[in-house]
């Protein structure tokens, strides 16, 4: 019998059509990444190598049509390899939108919840009329 996963994700994911990810991991320098998807929480995008688990990255989040890439600071929490195309998926969790250091800027949020408005694709719950019979 198969377990079914749960999805602890609070956050809706969405992809963004042409969006790309820049960042620099140790000696590794990589621009132009295709993001996958992204949330209010985090991102889930391609690279060229491997990034470590829990290894803290700043992400440069270019989307079509913006005039400055969002800045993202956050902590990588997955990656899985893509065989067929020597690549891999990273899953980045965001840190915590704030005012101090490392934290992200409280602007972006905005900005991130917006596009999430634009381009995700998830049906809102229909709500349900009821009938009462007296």
């Amino acid at each position: 019998m198969e377990q079914e996963q749960i999805d602890k994700r609070v956050c809706i994911r969405f992809p963004i059509p042409g969006a790309t990810v820049s960042y620099e991991f140790k000696e590794h320098t990589e621009e132009f990444s295709p993001l996958i998807d992204m949330s209010r929480g985090g991102c889930k995008f391609q690279a060229k190598k491997p990034l470590d688990i829990n290894a803290e990255v700043t992400l440069k989040i270019s989307i079509p049509g913006e005039r400055a890439p969002l800045t993202l600071h956050g902590k990588v929490r997955w990656v899985s390899s893509i065989e067929e195309k020597d690549q891999y998926q990273v899953g980045v969790q965001f840190n915590p939108y704030g005012e101090k250091e490392r934290q992200n800027y409280p602007g972006n949020l905005v900005k991130i919840i917006a596009l999430e408005q634009k381009f995700s694709t998830k049906e809102k719950p229909k709500k349900e009329k009821y009938e009462i019979d007296s």
